[in-house]
């Protein structure tokens, strides 16, 4: 086009009218036919950022669909978890606790879309059942006995792990009161209703062949602090507070550790309503928990140690008493199925569990 209007400006004035017809023609053909290129020009870089426009879209509708898929769309981002106890780390013991403290179950957990975990310490098994019922938590690790019994009353819960099968549970008499478990004929007994304590007991009594005693109902420090008054004659508890109680002179009169029937174990339950949300949770979950325990077995020292502040005690007492050899690899074993069998007919036996129940059915593998 440059070229053309060079043409027109370098006509001699004179020849304009000889070649205006001529001029005008080609003047008029040229702009059609630049019209026509910038035309073309214009569609085709239309065209093109359409194209790439649309490849954009997609890539991003992929990579979002791609990221909801790996980070479980459905699953709700904040998972509420119950265990029992109360220490400045608000967290447990064992593989969980461990694994909580150390952050390994939350990146586990993260990539399922779960990215708050808020842990919650419940005073004994029955008040931890309650909140699970409710809807305020939803999965946690508690006593054998709260967790069948709730079951048996109905609780819409599934059995996911068995973490440990080697609670034991302690008897303490009073100062200057009694001796054996004979004298405990007429006595009054501090324990946790509804409790692996509370089963405990029962059972022992029963093979002892005590019958006359009275059982009152006790959270921890005022049972603790009613011994000491002398307002019962004995308490049941467990671990370091219950050794505690025997190095301030109190009479260790039993502990189940000379009665396995008697052992208690730790369950991780979960309400089926949560399960609808995210129905590969136990799988996931006892993932997490398997690898926390096997980074705990590399660090074994600094576990103790951790033990020994939510317990408030010594590393070498956390050992005693929480061995890292009671901690299950597994989610379930035989033995471990087989205590629970015996904690379960016992519990319907004595009518503190509602009615009878096949373990299995509980049970979610």
């Amino acid at each position: 086009m440059k070229k053309l209007l060079q043409t027109v400006q370098e006509v001699p004035a004179g020849k304009v009218k000889r070649r205006g017809t001529r001029l005008s023609a080609r003047l008029t053909l040229a702009a059609s036919v630049i019209l026509a290129m910038l035309t073309l020009s214009a569609c085709g870089n239309n065209t093109a950022g359409n194209s790439a426009a649309g490849a954009n879209t997609a890539e991003a509708a992929g990579n979002a669909s791609n990221a909801s898929t790996a980070s479980g769309a459905d699953v709700p981002a904040v998972l509420n978890f119950g265990f029992i106890g109360s220490n400045k780390l608000n967290v447990p013991g064992g593989a969980e606790g461990w694994g909580f403290h150390k952050g390994i179950i939350q990146e586990e957990l993260k990539k399922h879309g779960i990215t708050e975990v808020k842990l919650t310490g419940f005073p004994n098994g029955p008040d931890q059942t309650e909140s699970l019922i409710s809807g305020r938590l939803d999965f946690g690790s508690l006593g054998d006995t709260p967790a069948i019994i709730a079951y048996a009353s109905g609780a819409k819960t599934r059995f996911i792990t068995q973490s440990s099968a080697h609670t034991v549970g302690y008897l303490i008499g009073k100062k200057d009161g009694p001796k054996t478990l004979k004298d405990l004929q007429g006595a009054t007994i501090a324990i946790q209703k509804g409790s692996f304590m509370h089963r405990y007991i029962v059972g022992l009594l029963q093979q002892e062949g005590v019958t006359d005693y009275k059982l009152v109902h006790m959270l921890i420090p005022d049972a603790t602090a009613a011994l000491a008054r002398g307002d019962v004659d004995a308490l049941t508890n467990t671990g370091v507070p219950a050794l505690k109680l025997i190095e301030q002179g109190y009479t260790h009169l039993d502990d189940s550790s000379a009665h396995p029937d008697l052992l208690g174990s730790s369950v991780t339950v979960v309400s089926e309503e949560y399960l609808e949300k995210f129905p590969d949770f136990p799988e996931v979950w006892n993932a997490a928990r398997e690898k926390a325990l096997a980074d705990l077995q590399q660090h074994e020292e600094e576990y103790y140690e951790f033990l020994a502040e939510i317990g408030d005690t010594t590393p070498e007492l956390a050992k005693q008493v929480s061995p890292i050899s009671d901690i299950k690899d597994t989610a379930f074993t035989d033995d471990g199925f087989q205590l629970l069998e015996g904690t379960k007919a016992f519990l319907v036996q004595e009518k503190l569990a509602k009615k009878d129940f096949n373990i299995s059915d509980w049970q979610l593998k």
